[in-house]
């Protein structure tokens, strides 16, 4: 485990933090390297971590199967100023999707006002399982985002990078497709809008990610992994060295996907590092404001632009 594994699936890299993997060591070098490879390849990779038990990620599908089966009207009660954070669903042309959200979601405070709007009487075993979910995912994310920063130098610009990071939480629930057609599109090609995700699953797969070279991957990922997708402010941060890649949902056979995927957004200004800037890798992206660019993915330029990321802050 640790060598990137050949398509037709994404490399698996073993994040798992024994007593071998540690910042310093030989193994973490090597780490690191892997995972600025598998990035600057592919825009994703899986990661193998040990810290979600059977019992654990049983508790979790069942407490988000009770959150999806409650009233509609009250799901939407999930709201936020910021684009693309609270409930979807309800869409004709994506019958199959349904989704909602909780900012801050490393925070019990959020975690716990997002359970008492679904559940005005309460639930604490969900906020408890939603929440220490959360923390979870986020230390594979800091763990990720140290590799990263370091596998490029710029180790020293991680600390204001992390410090001005917060996390969404996005719970997903994909239905079955309608056996009268054949529309199974779980969810459209898109891109991630944040530095980086990462996304989890019951047993059922779905996840499709194009390749450069114009592939597509069917994702199968086993029920101890992650897939780590970078997003579009991970692909400034990096002058195109890293590319957020386009991916979808296609949903086959007759079991209903649940699904979290934890996004890392910046408060700050993200900008890429003097470090990442040579003849060969020219500044491509003036800074940005991360918060500024999801607003700008709901304006009419930024819907209608081929890149959006590049119409909002390219050179």
């Amino acid at each position: 485990m640790g060598s990137l594994s050949p398509v037709p699936n994404l490399p698996i890299l073993d994040l798992k933090q024994d007593h071998n993997l540690k910042p310093g060591t030989s193994l973490w070098q090597k780490r690191c390297s892997e995972v600025r490879q598998a990035l600057e390849e592919y825009g994703c990779f899986i990661a193998e971590y040990n810290k979600l038990s059977p019992e654990f990620r049983d508790d979790m599908f069942g407490v988000m199967k009770e959150l999806f089966d409650l009233p509609t009207l009250t799901k939407m009660q999930n709201k936020y100023d910021k684009p693309l954070n609270g409930y979807v669903g309800q869409i004709p042309k994506l019958p199959l999707h349904e989704s909602m959200g909780i900012d801050d979601a490393t925070s019990l405070n959020s975690t716990q006002h997002f359970t008492n709007l679904m559940w005005p009487n309460g639930n604490p075993h969900f906020c408890e399982c939603l929440y220490e979910y959360a923390k979870i995912a986020a230390e594979i994310d800091g763990i990720v985002s140290r590799m990263i920063f370091e596998s490029y130098g710029a180790q020293k610009h991680l600390r204001s990078y992390m410090d001005s990071t917060c996390y969404l939480l996005r719970l997903i629930k994909t239905g079955v497709p309608n056996g009268d057609h054949e529309h199974n599109l779980g969810f459209v090609s898109h891109t991630d809008k944040s530095f980086t995700t990462i996304l989890h699953q019951n047993h059922v797969d779905g996840l499709q990610v194009d390749t450069k070279d114009g592939h597509e991957i069917d994702v199968h990922f086993s029920p101890s992994s992650f897939v780590v997708i970078a997003g579009d402010a991970l692909m400034a941060w990096s002058s195109d060295r890293i590319k957020s890649p386009s991916h979808r949902v296609i949903m086959k056979g007759k079991v209903d996907r649940y699904s979290m995927g934890l996004f890392a957004f910046n408060s700050g200004i993200i900008e890429t590092p003097e470090e990442l800037i040579d003849e060969e890798h020219p500044l491509m992206y003036k800074p940005l404001n991360h918060i500024g660019l999801l607003h700008f993915y709901r304006t009419e330029e930024g819907y209608k632009s081929e890149c959006p990321l590049k119409a909002y802050c390219g050179i």
